[in-house]
């Protein structure tokens, strides 16, 4: 059994500790020690990494007691040897796992939801709730969290005995055999977890719930703590600068400027497809529609503009008509129409010829295909 230092206090960052025994495993090594600082990865967080005796620990995981140290080099059994876990990942972790006791103490003592789902990833927090959550909802639960956070409330560890456990009330999502290991929030939370956690829910810092989607009859709710919910501020905060200043509006105006940017642009748009009409309509006077087929290659068509510009020439008189955008090295969208004829004799041979998609009704088809305009004459 490892003697677990990291229970002892969740602050400490070096220890010291022999090792009990180096075997290879995969391209590293498997390391047992008679004590760890290294927390293994569980309880919904991830395991600690950093240096012991001059090498990397990448990874710790814990099986019956026994605490696996996974390294990129080796060490010798029987040495004493330095350890030292990465403080700021682990300080991080702690601040995002005791928001999300917070956050879950909150919902379950509001709503009465269960927690179903928790993920603590490297640059965010997910937490899975059975029931539905609102936007104003959630709004107020971010400020009572915050709140919470500000009362710098002392956040205990507790061991009670089984008789002590059958009369305390408190979240857990799995059956857990042994001594169960309870995180209390005072007043917010009661919860078995294995995981450290701060010292008081000041250190916490912010709580910033940034997202919520529906997930399986519940909500997903993302949350940024601490130093990841001041990262967060910190890159919104930038962005919103380089958009104000880009729309000569302040900080706090940006969203109206945007919004006056969209219906401008709306407005932009409606006359471009005015002006669009009615050069369609005068391009269409200069094509002769006496041919039998008539045939129009251009590479500045879009849209429904190829359709549109062939019941034009249609209404002109044209018996069959054949618009193709595109160009010759990226291939042609192509759409063909008739008043009187069936074209989809047309669109069989063309995508034959030229390994082409599409079809439609007798009077009109529409498809792609690759080929050049001169090929695609002939065929026509």
């Amino acid at each position: 059994m490892t003697d677990k230092l990291y229970y002892e206090s969740s602050h400490r960052k070096d220890f010291e500790a022999q090792v009990i025994s180096c075997e290879p495993e995969g391209e590293g090594y498997k390391v047992v020690l008679d004590k760890t600082v290294f927390f293994p990865e569980g309880g919904g967080q991830y395991a600690d990494t950093g240096i012991l005796g001059g090498v990397h620990v990448l990874d710790a995981q814990e099986k019956d007691g026994i605490i696996y140290h996974y390294t990129d080099g080796a060490l010798t059994p029987g040495e004493i040897v330095k350890g030292e876990i990465d403080w700021e990942k682990r300080f991080e972790s702690m601040q995002q796992h005791s928001g999300e006791h917070i956050i879950s103490g909150i919902v379950h003592g509001r709503f009465g939801y269960n927690n179903v789902g928790f993920h603590l990833g490297a640059d965010y927090c997910t937490m899975d709730f059975d029931g539905p959550i609102t936007k104003e909802q959630l709004k107020e639960i971010e400020e009572e969290a915050n709140r919470i956070v500000y009362k710098n409330l002392n956040i205990e560890i507790l061991y009670p005995t089984k008789e002590e456990l059958k009369d305390l009330t408190y979240r857990s999502k799995i059956e857990i055999e042994g001594q169960v290991r309870i995180v209390n929030i005072p007043g917010v939370d009661i919860c078995a977890c294995c995981a450290p956690h701060v010292d008081r829910t000041g250190e916490i810092g912010n709580i910033k719930l940034v997202d919520m989607v529906s997930y399986k009859g519940g909500e997903r709710i993302t949350m940024l703590s601490g130093s990841r919910a001041l990262a967060d501020h910190q890159q919104k905060e930038e962005s919103v600068k380089k958009i104000s200043a880009l729309l000569c509006a302040k900080d706090t105006e940006v969203a109206e400027a945007v919004e006056k940017l969209k219906e401008e642009q709306l407005d932009l748009k409606n006359q471009v497809s005015a002006l669009k009409q009615k050069l369609l309509a005068y391009q269409a006077k200069e094509i002769d529609v006496t041919p039998e087929l008539v045939k129009v290659f251009d590479s500045e068509l879009s849209g429904n503009e190829p359709r549109e510009l062939m019941n034009i020439l249609l209404e002109r008189g044209a018996k069959i008509c054949a618009i193709f955008a595109g160009n010759d090295e990226e291939g042609y969208r192509y759409v063909i129409g008739s008043h009187s004829e069936d074209v989809r004799v047309i669109s069989k041979k063309l995508n034959e010829a030229f390994q082409g998609r599409g079809g439609g009704k007798p009077q009109m088809v529409q498809g792609s295909l690759k080929g050049t305009a001169k090929n695609i004459s002939e065929i026509l």
